[in-house]
């Protein structure tokens, strides 16, 4: 990993894009027969199994240079392809782009306010004696959320106050976005009850939606305090010697977010704007566990958070409307990271080679002892995460062809939807397809192959303990 040096974000995903788009040209096209249905009121696409078909390639000057779309024929990705896949991808991800500005504008609207900056300083002071149980209460707050309600791109908005936290710690700035990340990642790989991931899951198994929490209750304390684990010691290793940080020549200089931390006492006025705030978002998390709610009709809950923001301040509307705007000109980087990220998926699903990767993975795992094929699930599932980083649109893809793969291998379904939080999950972490991760480390100002220096080895260590878990629970008959 020393050696390792990443391009800038945009290069590094252009380059990925160009790589999926010659692989167009030399992986087989294929594609599975889907079906619909609808459950609670929801579509779903599921892939049909045993209908997987290969398509032949039609190649020629014209579908090289601008694309020739040829009935009953897969064409792969042409220069114009190549070129537009990055503006298709922003459009594909339009709801979670206009999210990510939204609540960047919102949070800025916050922080004009003084609000973020005096509640900050209150937990300084509380626990500032104690960073430890600080960290770790942030920690666990974090990885509760996203386990159990699948929070994930909602936190990026606090990405500049857990930096801010961290330097008046003591610690470095992977340090404050670790505690973040880290425990979002194992949050979400985890998941107790979140309904992205495990609800859907589950319902494509045809299994009761929260059955078998209990082994994923055990498998979130173990892995929270492994996380955790890890970031106090590398915390304490940063604060001993600065040099051993991965980022030793980081200056750490938070500029431009617009968090300033003040030794004042909050006002009612503050009070006033932290209490709507919380009890808005509270009410935009149930809607999401109970309405189904989805990005866009979080992204109005935001909105309404900012006008109750206004109101409360009392700021005039040329100053609101300034601070909007420069929340909105500090996400504009992250969004479109979000987009870029995106274009490597229309890619491969135009060049028709997605459904042929998991065709060949599915032949693998077959005819294997049940403990080498639900450790093959669980590494497909790693890799597939890469290709389809949408945790839902994976379940939808990989789910429908694992169950009853699960079945033939003598796997419960159970352990097929374990296998696919985990893998699912603990990739999040390292993968450059994942906008959220992307963005994150834009707004934090971290590089990628910083990044992956440090979150390396923990990403080893919680994928051999995955691998247990599935391991036991095969042995438990889960």
């Amino acid at each position: 990993m020393k050696n390792l040096k990443i391009p800038h974000v945009f290069i590094f995903l252009s380059a990925i894009i160009l790589f999926s788009s010659i692989m167009t040209y030399i992986v087989p096209s294929g594609k599975f027969e889907r079906t619909t249905r609808v459950v609670d009121n929801v579509e779903q696409t599921l892939v049909l199994p045993g209908s997987y078909q290969q398509i032949p390639k039609h190649f020629s000057v014209q579908g090289v240079i601008l694309g020739d779309d040829v009935p009953g024929k897969s064409t792969p990705i042409g220069l114009l392809g190549l070129f537009t896949s990055i503006p298709k991808g922003l459009n594909s991800a339009g709801a979670l782009i206009f999210f990510v500005f939204i609540i960047g504008a919102v949070l800025a609207l916050i922080q004009h306010t003084g609000t973020i900056s005096v509640f900050i300083n209150l937990l300084l002071h509380k626990f500032g004696s104690s960073p430890i149980l600080l960290s770790f209460i942030l920690f666990i707050f974090i990885a509760s959320a996203s386990t159990f309600m699948g929070m994930g791109a909602e936190f990026i908005p606090l990405i500049p106050i857990f930096l801010m936290i961290s330097k008046r710690l003591g610690y470095d700035r992977l340090f404050g976005l670790g505690v973040l990340t880290i425990a979002t990642g194992v949050g979400w790989s985890t998941a107790i009850t979140n309904p992205f991931t495990v609800q859907i899951a589950q319902r494509i198994a045809e299994l009761p939606i929260g059955s078998g929490m209990g082994l994923r209750i055990i498998f979130f304390v173990v892995a929270v305090f492994i996380g955790f684990g890890f970031l106090v010691w590398y915390g304490k290793r940063v604060k001993k010697d600065r040099l051993r940080s991965v980022m030793p020549d980081d200056d750490f200089i938070l500029e431009g977010n617009g968090i300033v931390i003040e030794d004042h006492k909050p006002t009612r006025k503050h009070i006033g704007i932290a209490v709507s705030g919380l009890v808005l978002f509270a009410m935009i998390l149930y809607a999401v566990q109970t309405m189904g709610w989805g990005l866009i009709e979080m992204t109005g809950g935001f909105f309404a958070v900012g006008v109750c923001t206004i109101l409360i301040s009392g700021m005039s509307g040329d100053e609101a409307m300034k601070s909007f705007i420069k929340g909105l000109e500090m996400m504009l980087v992250p969004a479109l990271i979000v987009g870029f990220a995106r274009g490597i998926q229309v890619v491969m699903e135009e060049g028709m080679i997605i459904d042929t990767i998991l065709f060949q993975a599915s032949n693998m795992l077959e005819g294997r002892h049940p403990i080498v094929s639900a450790q093959g699930m669980f590494a497909f599932q790693t890799i597939l995460n890469f290709f389809i980083p949408s945790a839902s649109g994976q379940a939808m893809v990989s789910m429908p062809l694992m169950v009853p793969l699960s079945d033939l291998l003598g796997i419960s379904r159970q352990t097929a939807v374990l296998i696919f939080i985990s893998g699912d999950g603990f990739s999040n972490m390292i993968i450059p397809t994942n906008g959220v991760l992307m963005a994150s480390l834009a707004i934090a100002g971290v590089p990628f192959d910083k990044w992956v220096k440090f979150v390396w080895p923990l990403f080893l260590i919680l994928s051999v303990v995955a691998g247990l878990f599935i391991a036991g629970a095969l042995y438990l008959n889960y």
